[in-house]
């Protein structure tokens, strides 16, 4: 399937299979970490198929595996998904107590980011301030995560991690809480709820790719460039050593 039933909305295991490409993709060096960080984000929000196909429509090589994942059942998707997605354990991640189950601003910030276990209720408080919520690589007391966010004239911000769920409830009065983050995660994936209120504030959602990921796939994308930089170095010097034995030759 390519362009067939555009409108048809997209299922969870299709913005995977999407997703993976983008990775294959960025692996490959076809694409820069910004822009993939940029597909990334909006294959994740995609609601229909037409928004996921133009994603890998100009990827080389990619094309129909990249259209075609977005007609892929579930049961299909979980068997042809690439082995590092497969090893990903969200059980591994969920148990253990609570590092913190509040957050208070005034007129300043906090921050809850790294290595830290969320609470089966978090409560973020900013007057004047904010704070800010880093989840991609958290633990997470169990498996249903509530961050209750209270803002007046300050703001939050919540960073995730591909593959967790997310639903986004809250009220915003001359201010609003960013639902374009909200999706169902991957299966056995904590789902966590950002709720609360905002008044001259707002509360932003966002997806990122774990650090020590982001960190692998630039140490890759070095390594790959190195490669290339050194096979045109060792051409060049075949293509030298072989004019040079022409000329001989010719004298």
């Amino acid at each position: 399937m390519t362009d067939e039933l555009p409108e048809m909305r997209a299922s969870d295991a299709e913005r995977e299979r999407i997703a993976d490409v983008l990775r294959d993709a960025l692996a490959e060096g076809r694409l820069g970490l910004d822009e993939f960080q940029e597909r990334l984000d909006v294959a994740y929000r995609a609601r229909t198929r037409g928004e996921l196909v133009p994603l890998v429509r100009d990827l080389p090589k990619q094309q129909e595996e990249g259209a075609s994942a977005v007609s892929l059942t579930a049961d299909e998707a979980d068997d042809s998904l690439p082995a590092v997605r497969r090893k990903r354990s969200w059980a591994e991640r969920i148990g253990g107590a609570a590092s913190s189950r509040w957050g208070i601003g005034v007129m300043g910030g906090f921050s809850r980011k790294g290595e830290w276990t969320a609470p089966r209720v978090f409560t973020g408080i900013g007057i004047m301030g904010g704070g800010e919520l880093d989840l991609r690589d958290a633990r997470f007391e169990d498996r249903d995560v509530v961050i209750r966010c209270f803002a007046l004239m300050g703001g939050m911000s919540v960073t995730v991690p591909p593959g967790l769920g997310v639903e986004v409830r809250g009220v915003g009065i001359m201010g609003g809480f960013d639902t374009s983050g909200s999706s169902f995660g991957d299966p056995g994936a904590p789902r966590v709820v950002i709720t609360g209120i905002t008044v001259m504030g707002g509360v932003g959602v966002v997806r990122k790719i774990p650090r020590e990921e982001k960190r692998l796939l630039r140490a890759q994308e070095r390594e790959r460039r190195e490669l290339e930089r050194r096979q045109r170095r060792d051409e060049r010097s075949e293509g030298r050593d072989d004019g040079g034995g022409g000329e001989r030759k010719s004298l």
